[in-house]
């Protein structure tokens, strides 16, 4: 086996995935394939991309038959086009034709998350501002979408509702009075000083509402469009951070951009996800 580090939770979903689909054995291979047989494969692009994920379909392999030798020819981070390879593996031939479908669909679907976000970093260019996530993620596949996200450069949002505060409107609607909000927010500062704090606002009265409260970090303009956000952007005056979210498409996000906000969240970063044309042959 290889020393690369994955996360735990990566770690166990392989094991997950692939008692899922191997079960009690791969019957196909065990009866078609020869029990000495040896190769080389490949896994190639068959349309260009952004590689994530090449580190866990290393550890399928791997997993399968630690007597495989794995060699990745693109690292994570790194584009591809189409007929360049991925990876190349060697060893048992029952081994690699186990792994294959596993493999591929944490890569494909990894590598489709990284490119879908590389254009919309490319979409906001030259404006200096961040493509973040969100947590509209695959259960158990959090940390590895957000990995994927920083592979096609955007920034990764908080990572769960443990390492940073997000007031939402159904939490404005529990209590939103704003010697309450103060309080919450004082609060939070002595028991956990260092976590940021992010309040949404629907309107610009919201806005400037917010803007009267000590220790808030970011104010996230939620469903306004692009000449109101520009409102806000005059309004706050870099008093505080900005971040814009809702309904903003690939078509419409330099609009966006040109706006001055800091920050754009993309739910359709993980949530809306095209997995990359991927394949492997034996060689």
């Amino acid at each position: 086996m290889s020393d690369t580090f994955l996360p735990e939770s990566a770690v166990t979903l392989v094991q997950a995935a692939l008692l899922e689909d191997v079960g009690s054995g791969d019957l196909t291979s065990e009866f078609f394939v020869p029990e000495n047989s040896v190769t080389k494969a490949r896994i190639f692009a068959k349309e260009g991309g952004v590689t994530a994920g090449a580190d866990v379909a290393r550890y399928v392999f791997e997993a399968v038959d630690p007597t495989l030798s794995v060699h990745l020819e693109r690292h994570d981070g790194v584009p591809f086009e189409p007929g360049d390879t991925i990876l190349q593996v060697a060893g048992r031939t029952r081994s690699i034709l186990t792994a294959e479908r596993t493999s591929l669909n944490f890569l494909q679907r990894l590598c489709g998350i990284a490119t879908q976000t590389r254009r919309h970093v490319e979409a906001v260019r030259p404006h200096p501002v961040k493509i973040l996530d969100t947590r509209k993620t695959t259960p158990g596949w959090r940390l590895l979408e957000k990995h994927a996200v920083k592979c096609g450069g955007g920034t990764n949002h908080r990572i769960g509702l443990y390492d940073m505060v997000m007031v939402k409107d159904n939490h404005l609607l529990a209590d939103d009075r704003q010697e309450d909000l103060q309080a919450a927010i004082r609060a939070v500062h002595q028991k956990h000083p260092r976590v940021r704090i992010e309040l949404e606002a629907d309107t610009l009265e919201q806005v400037e509402r917010f803007l009267k409260l000590e220790g808030v970090d970011v104010i996230l303009l939620d469903n306004m469009p692009p000449d109101v956000i520009r409102e806000a952007v005059s309004l706050v005056n870099k008093r505080v951070l900005l971040e814009a979210s809702g309904g903003i498409t690939l078509d419409t996000l330099p609009q966006y951009a040109a706006t001055g906000v800091d920050a754009i969240s993309i739910g359709a970063l993980t949530h809306t996800v095209r997995a990359l044309d991927l394949s492997l042959e034996l060689l």
